[in-house]
């Protein structure tokens, strides 16, 4: 049998996972809500195949592409959008002369002319003329193949004004095939590079990264945000001595001739623009799809609500036993299970480690080695039919960016009152607002912790009295309450119990839910659409 469906445990035990609840340290953007209340005894046979529910593309790290499309047609400007996604990091400008090179990893040799004519080993060459490169020796022709009228010593070929932003006549272009480059082309170590103004070479990352088209549907200001990201990222990967190329590897770049006019106009309006970390460009890495939750690493993990568009926000995947067995080279397969997530966003979150057995032994994987080896969409999935719940452990999550707080409705409000003006500033000073704000947000903890605490108090008993199911009567304290935000932008604290649930804001105060109200509530949409409860619920 593939799939093996959940049998009726006999008791239920709520968890932060099974409510699909998702903690933070000031958490911001948190959207909470879930269906799938109670952990139940299930059983897994390894049939012919293995059913995946899965969320996203890519490995989730900083910047969903998606997500920053999501979040650009919301509104989102894109400097929040960065913020959001690359939690830690604060804006940075490059200089007017910093330079980037890039192997072009299609390219063998080098032949290359210009309408304006070009450069080569102080040499000025014509229009009409062009330059091909032979280990250290720069031969100058007659047109493309045509005869040699000069030989020079030199292993790059330049335009004739070096300058970021030059017109089309200026650009180097390849003999064979026509493919057209900013910046300057040459040999390095057996590659060919290109190296050219890092603005430059931005615009021939966003529309091979990014799809140009959202710029007319409301997205421009993510392509602005890829556009930073991009910049960030060749420089923080050249810095840290990495081998930048025109791939996946680093980024896909593909000159002049991949240019847009709606993505070129991005990387216009942020020309300069990066994001740093410790004073350094930050590896500001992106993916297509975060699945609803980015995987943290470098930068804290954060939810990612914007994603919802994207279409591999979910997604199915049928695997074969014999597959995942040949992957992990375990013989006949015996059993397949997730035994680590990170727990946050739908589920259990992203995989953290898989564990394959078989006939040949056992193999623990990571669950980027999984989705490697499996060809998955993202290492975020979930086996149908698993027995057992994994092991969560939890990446560091994100603080809201201080912007954020202005989008927050009621909390928003809030924070307006007592720091007067913060919706009106236009270019705070971050650190003063975020001391300013810190304490506000400690106040609600402090708060919101003593309620929930004379709430439980108060239900000692009551619950066991009104309910004749003694599973249901217990108010034992399963975890410490956690700082979650509400689809409506409003703070407050979740506490789970053994059968029930609390819940406090600032507004509404501390409620308890259990047993069928508890149930409905969640299955109604839960903090995402309906808000903090603003009654117990105790049936």
């Amino acid at each position: 049998m593939p799939n093996v469906r959940p049998s009726r445990a006999k008791k239920r035990t709520i968890t932060f996972a099974a409510l699909g609840l998702a903690p933070a340290l000031l958490a911001g953007g948190l959207v909470v809500g879930a269906t799938g209340v109670f952990s139940e005894d299930v059983g897994l046979t390894a049939g012919n195949s293995f059913v995946l529910d899965g969320h996203g593309h890519g490995h989730g790290r900083g910047l969903g592409q998606w997500g920053a499309y999501g979040y650009a047609k919301q509104g989102w400007s894109a400097d929040r959008i960065l913020r959001h996604y690359y939690g830690n990091t604060t804006a940075g400008k490059v200089g007017t002369a910093d330079e980037v090179t890039v192997s072009l990893s299609e390219k063998s040799s080098v032949s290359v002319h210009a309408g304006a004519g070009l450069k080569v080993g102080g040499q000025t060459v014509a229009p009409g003329q062009a330059v091909s490169l032979s280990g250290g020796t720069a031969s100058i022709t007659q047109g493309c193949g045509g005869a040699v009228v000069k030989t020079v010593p030199a292993t790059q070929v330049d335009p004739v004004d070096p300058a970021a932003n030059r017109p089309a006549n200026e650009l180097l272009t390849f003999c064979a095939g026509g493919d057209a480059f900013r910046g300057s082309i040459g040999l390095a170590g057996g590659k060919v590079i290109n190296k050219l103004h890092v603005d430059d070479y931005v615009k021939g990352v966003i529309p091979k990264e990014s799809m140009p088209s959202w710029g007319d549907s409301g997205g421009f200001e993510a392509l602005k945000a890829q556009a930073v990201a991009a910049r960030s990222y060749v420089l923080a990967g050249l810095q840290q001595g990495r081998d930048m190329d025109n791939t996946q590897a680093s980024q896909m770049y593909n000159g002049a001739s991949g240019e847009d006019p709606r993505t070129s106009r991005a990387a216009d309006a942020t020309a300069g623009q990066i994001r740093l970390l410790n004073g350094k460009p930050a590896l500001t890495e992106f993916s297509a799809s975060t699945g609803g939750f980015t995987a943290g690493g470098l930068f804290p993990a954060v939810e990612d609500a914007g994603d919802s568009i994207a279409p591999d926000h979910n997604w199915k995947a049928e695997v074969s036993a014999g597959s995942i067995a040949s992957a992990f080279g375990v013989g006949s397969l015996k059993s397949f299970e997730v035994i680590e997530a990170n727990g946050l966003g739908a589920g259990s979150g992203r995989v953290i480690k898989v564990r394959v057995v078989g006939t040949g032994g056992t193999v623990e994987a990571s669950g980027n080695d999984a989705r490697v080896k499996l060809q998955l969409k993202s290492d975020w999935f979930s086996i149908e039919g698993q027995k057992s719940l994994p092991k969560i452990v939890k990446p560091t999550v994100g603080a809201p960016a201080v912007g954020d707080f202005l989008d927050l409705g009621p909390l928003g409000d809030v924070l307006n009152t007592v720091i007067p003006g913060l919706s009106a500033l236009g270019s705070p000073d971050l650190s003063s607002i975020t001391a300013q704000m810190r304490p506000i947000i400690e106040q609600i903890i402090k708060q919101g912790t003593t309620a929930l605490g004379l709430k439980a108090d108060s239900l000692k008993g009551l619950v066991s009295r009104e309910r004749s199911d003694n599973s249901q009567g217990s108010t034992g304290t399963v975890s410490a309450p956690e700082l979650l935000t509400d689809g409506h932008g409003m703070q407050g604290l979740v506490q789970v119990l053994q059968n029930g649930v609390l819940y406090f804001s600032p507004l509404t105060g501390a409620h308890a839910l259990f047993g069928q109200a508890l149930t409905d509530f969640l299955n109604a949409g839960g903090l995402a659409k309906l808000g903090f409860p603003t009654a117990d619920g105790l049936r």
